[in-house]
């Protein structure tokens, strides 16, 4: 097949950190690497042009105000994403915040359009600690999100594809898997020999201390809270255990509220540090003793398999496609459960945890995948490219 032209589109990109937004950031340099040509549309953060070439990619940034930067996202982005579509062969869109938008700028040029559901939550956001007209609130624009008639839908895990498809507005045919991929050159047990000990010196840590990591967003799926309030139980099982938090400080309100929880709690054996660059988030999973997932719902889970191929130990939840993805020395445990997160670390802490083969996630296959998906709605689309 001849070169493409593809528009992405998603609310955050890099230098943004998440692991969406690593995602989006693997399949556009994956697919400019295999002679197609990518646009980003996407907000533009602080300290960033507007337009920008990374890796071969060409990033288009809206700018947005700062607070509530992504729901603005959803408003403002119509014109550029209108514009960049209009010269593409089909656009691809992450939920939730671009994804009606990006849908009518490409039914505007009869252009194909990919959603890509990061997460589905459908029965689940009035379990997740919202408060009752939130939850509603959310549900109704992850519905009216879904509702729209997508060509086709890349999944990022089997448990995502089946809360899709729950819907009888998708069809089976439309929606395929497509794991992401996990950089192995990266996340290598074998390399940097001496940083779980550079690390421990950063932080003011000596071997004794039995380190415990969560890093990632403090979101409403996330589950920090049930973390936090596990620690009182977790001293108690195991007196040398400290909580290192590499937390990011959006969404605002979340991270306030976590802070709120970590004053309350009133202790010194939590340490809270913005998020590292990806390049040195290896360097925190050898400098940990345990790994911690206490996510209420999870689309793939990149932390979760990131610190098993860096052979550590994880606890996580068995929620979303945790138990699909996990593999290494793990424990699984119930999710919103504060005991059950403190009694996995002290299994993990006792050597009793769970060993399998290592699971494996190309980001080539995932390449590959979306090129097929790509062929088959040109195809249905002829005169695109």
């Amino acid at each position: 097949m001849p070169g493409m032209k593809i528009c992405l589109v998603y609310e955050y990109y890099h230098p943004h950190v998440g692991g969406a937004e690593v995602l989006m950031q693997h399949l556009a340099e994956g697919l400019t690497a295999r002679g197609h040509e990518c646009h980003v549309v996407t907000s533009r953060l602080p300290r960033t042009p507007a337009r920008e070439t990374l890796a071969g990619v060409e990033i288009h940034r809206v700018a947005v105000p700062r607070l509530g930067d992504r729901y603005w996202f959803t408003i403002l982005a119509f014109p550029l994403i209108s514009r960049v579509a209009a010269g593409c062969d089909l656009v691809q869109v992450g939920t939730y915040n671009g994804a009606i938008t990006a849908w009518l700028a490409a039914r505007r040029h009869r252009k194909p359009v990919v959603l890509y559901p990061f997460e589905v939550l459908g029965g689940l956001w009035p379990r997740i600690g919202l408060n009752p007209l939130a939850a509603a609130g959310f549900r109704l624009f992850e519905k009216a999100v879904l509702a729209f008639p997508y060509d086709a839908y890349s999944c990022i895990s089997e448990y995502t594809r089946g809360r899709l498809l729950e819907s009888d507005r998708v069809p089976a045919g439309k929606a395929f898997l497509a794991y992401p991929g996990i950089d192995y050159g990266l996340f290598d047990p074998e390399a940097n020999p001496g940083g779980r000990e550079r690390v421990r010196r950063l932080l003011g840590l000596d071997d004794s201390t039995f380190l415990c990591i969560y890093t990632g967003r403090p979101g409403v799926v996330k589950g920090v809270e049930y973390l936090l309030k596990a620690m009182p139980e977790i001293k108690r099982k195991v007196p040398a255990a400290k909580l290192l938090l590499l937390l990011s400080k959006k969404p605002r309100a979340k991270y306030r509220q976590t802070l709120r929880l970590i004053d309350s709690l009133g202790m010194d054996d939590i340490i809270l540090r913005p998020p590292v660059p990806r390049g040195e988030l290896p360097l925190y999973f050898q400098a940990s003793d345990c790994v911690i997932i206490p996510s209420l719902s999870e689309g793939f889970g990149f932390t979760c398999i990131e610190a098993s191929t860096m052979r550590k130990p994880v606890v996580a939840t068995d929620a979303g496609s945790l138990p699909e993805v996990t593999s290494g020395c793990y424990v699984t445990v119930p999710a919103r459960s504060s005991p059950a997160l403190a009694e996995g670390v002290e299994r993990v802490f006792r050597g009793a945890y769970q060993t399998s083969r290592l699971k494996r996630f190309s980001w080539d296959e995932t390449i590959d995948r979306h090129l097929e998906a790509y062929a088959a709605l040109l195809e249905q689309h002829p005169g695109q490219i």
